[in-house]
């Protein structure tokens, strides 16, 4: 009996056919939707017996879970606020308070940890020796302290070495520095801060914009436009013009001594600065670390490729590098965002008002620690789930085309 054969089908139609559709319901999709089910009624069932043993355990002392103290008088005071605050405003009010100073404390140290962590880490990759390892004892020595040993010394070495008021050093820019904290020159805008809000609003959406526009063109035709200059320039356009037409007013108030004290400028207390400065040097050497290993996983090939067609090593590095270590660098990044965000809370060490500091002054005063620590619980989960909501969403934007995460 002859032997049928089958023909397969042309090379080139099984490519164009689109692959199959995943299956709506997989083996794999019913186990993880399972297990998600199942972790989500542990979690739930677990918080309605914490739930239960701590509104058993009150009611045996005579007491229940009760917010509503958060509108009676603090009647205690706080040594720095970014709002109006007097001790007759509610508990509810110095809480905020509290909040904004970790907020601006966390950002920052974020900000400040971020650009040093980042020049560190590429340093510690240099081709130069002396810069080397320079850059590996700067990581080593600082990432195996205690921070709170950083935090302490810094503070102690400012209140005890810094001069007084009336001899401040004079840094460049403008600023000074005292026993009393860090005097930084401040823009004061007493006309036009609507204008102001509308010309940022603008020129946001416009970089945003022509960077997409740029890309584009780039991806087309190989050229690379500028997006910073254009972006820089515009800006200073619109505030000339702005100026000159009377919608805005932009003054520069510059700190001064006056008598026994300094007026003028912004003024960051040596309990703020202390925090800032040492939780952003710490926190630096666990980035830079971050950021070297994220360099060294990028191909050895991708250096040598990008030599050979003249690419000076600064810009092999911002356009060969940097954008493959981001997919790397992101993930563990975000872990240390979020460390350093909880670490904010040892500022009542040196007496910096903050949540926590706020949050334990208010214990003492109305013995409400549970109502307290579960609102403190809910901002730290909340600032936290932010933080890593906005990496995730960069770590996305930031991925090369056909990678996967």
């Amino acid at each position: 009996m002859a032997e049928t054969v089958i023909a397969a089908p042309p090379a080139d139609l099984v490519a164009d056919r689109p692959p199959p559709k995943p299956a709506l319901l997989t083996r794999r999709r019913i186990r993880s939707a399972t297990w998600q089910t199942v972790l989500a009624v542990a979690l739930v069932a677990a918080g309605y017996f914490a739930h239960l043993n701590i509104t058993h355990n009150l009611a045996a002392s005579g007491l229940t879970i009760d917010f509503g103290f958060l509108t009676r008088e603090a009647g205690f005071d706080v040594s720095e606020q970014l709002v109006a605050y007097t001790p007759k405003d509610s508990y509810a009010r110095v809480l905020f308070v509290g909040f904004l100073n970790t907020l601006l404390l966390a950002a920052t140290t974020l900000l400040l940890a971020t650009a040093i962590g980042l020049a560190i880490g590429v340093a510690s990759t240099s081709r130069n020796w002396l810069v080397r390892n320079l850059a590996r004892v700067y990581i080593e020595l600082l990432r195996n302290l205690p921070k709170l040993l950083i935090v302490l010394a810094l503070y102690i070495a400012m209140v005890r070495g810094l001069p007084l008021v009336r001899a401040a050093w004079s840094l460049p820019g403008g600023a000074l520095l005292a026993n009393r904290g860090l005097y930084l020159p401040w823009p004061e805008i007493p006309v036009g801060t609507t204008a102001l809000a509308v010309i940022a609003t603008v020129w946001i959406a416009a970089t945003w914009i022509w960077a997409g526009a740029v890309q584009r063109h780039q991806d087309s035709t190989g050229v690379r436009r500028p997006v910073a200059l254009p972006s820089v320039l515009g800006l200073g356009l619109a505030l000339v013009l702005a100026r000159e037409t009377g919608l805005l007013d932009i003054r520069w108030s510059m700190p001064a001594l006056t008598g026994f004290n300094i007026t003028g400028g912004a003024h960051l207390t040596v309990q703020f600065t202390a925090l800032w400065l040492s939780l952003s040097i710490y926190h630096a050497s666990q980035i830079a670390e971050i950021v070297r290993g994220g360099i060294i996983s990028v191909d050895k090939g991708q250096h040598e490729a990008a030599s050979a067609l003249g690419l000076r090593p600064s810009r092999v590095l911002r356009l060969i590098v940097l954008p493959q270590a981001i997919r790397v660098i992101v993930p563990p990044l975000g872990n240390q965002y979020l460390n350093l965000i909880k670490n904010t809370s040892i500022a009542l060490a040196v007496g910096y008002s903050d949540l926590v500091g706020v949050m334990n002054t208010a214990v003492n005063q109305t013995f409400r620690p549970v109502e307290l620590m579960l609102v403190v619980m809910l901002v730290f989960l909340a600032i936290n789930l932010s933080t890593a909501a906005a990496l995730n969403w960069f770590a996305a934007w930031a991925r090369p085309p056909g990678k996967t995460a």
